[in-house]
């Protein structure tokens, strides 16, 4: 009789710790991105271009290089001929030799004087220096860069910081390569994207598993975007692999009360 009972009492505790354990670890549905639903037929492409309409605002740095064949004027509008070339190889040099956009929406260049750049795209603002440009020199070339191109990641992410972007645009998932990838924990249905514009911040809510991520309007990062990741809830309870180990030792355990109690 007593036997019969130790059977009874065994295996619901075994029963309980193996369901706890099972019921902890976190689902490969939750980890994989661009998922495509069961019910609907499998979609191979995704039309989204780069929409890069970042306007200049006011405290944006700039870059601007003009090349032209007239070396003494090369050395009246760039900044940086005044400086021997060990020092414009960091971006400490660049920010400082860069222009800053006053708080009209202003830049002071060099004999052009102050040009209105505000809610001009990089773009428009070459063509703006280059109109102003052939007043003085004869087929110049104008290249402009935008210095203070920054994203900010947060949370469940292997290396959360801010990271300096040296190119155009830059999708969400190059950013988080950039981060090392998310971490297992995170929420990748509900990832925060805090935008900033002329009238403050904006906060949209990204689904990472979803393929609809591909055409989203936030699919491209723009300069000083703020992204934060969420844990799943239950991170505390909650297991990335399963624990062989823990499980095994926990039934030597029981067992060994069990027999303890015998």
């Amino acid at each position: 009789m007593k036997k019969l009972n130790l059977i009874f009492l065994k295996t619901p505790l075994i029963l309980l710790i193996v369901t706890v354990l099972f019921s902890s670890c976190v689902p490969q549905k939750k980890i994989k991105y661009l998922q495509q639903t069961s019910d609907a037929i499998a979609k191979t492409k995704f039309v989204n271009p780069r929409k890069i309409n970042y306007t200049i605002q006011p405290g944006d740095n700039l870059y601007i290089k003009i090349s032209s064949i007239n070396q003494k004027a090369n050395s009246i509008f760039n900044a940086e001929s005044q400086y021997s070339q060990q020092y414009m190889n960091n971006d400490i040099s660049v920010y400082l030799n860069s222009y800053t956009v006053d708080d009209n929406g202003f830049i002071d260049f060099p004999l052009i004087g102050k040009l209105l750049i505000k809610n001009l795209t990089l773009e428009e603002t070459k063509n703006a220096v280059q109109e102003k440009l052939s007043e003085y020199i004869i087929e110049s070339t104008v290249i402009v860069k935008l210095v203070n191109f920054y994203i900010t990641m947060l949370g469940e992410v292997s290396r959360p910081g801010e990271y300096k972007i040296y190119q155009d645009a830059i999708n969400i998932f190059e950013a988080f390569s950039l981060a090392g990838d998310l971490g297992t924990f995170a929420d990748r249905k509900n990832i925060v994207l805090v935008r900033q514009t002329k009238n403050g911040s904006e906060i949209h809510r990204l689904d990472l598993t979803s393929t609809s991520i591909l055409e989203s309007d936030y699919f491209y990062l723009v300069p000083n975007d703020i992204i934060y990741i969420e844990p799943l809830k239950g991170k505390q309870f909650t297991f990335a692999e399963f624990p062989y180990a823990t499980i095994f030792s926990a039934i030597s355990t029981t067992l060994l009360l069990i027999n303890f109690f015998k």
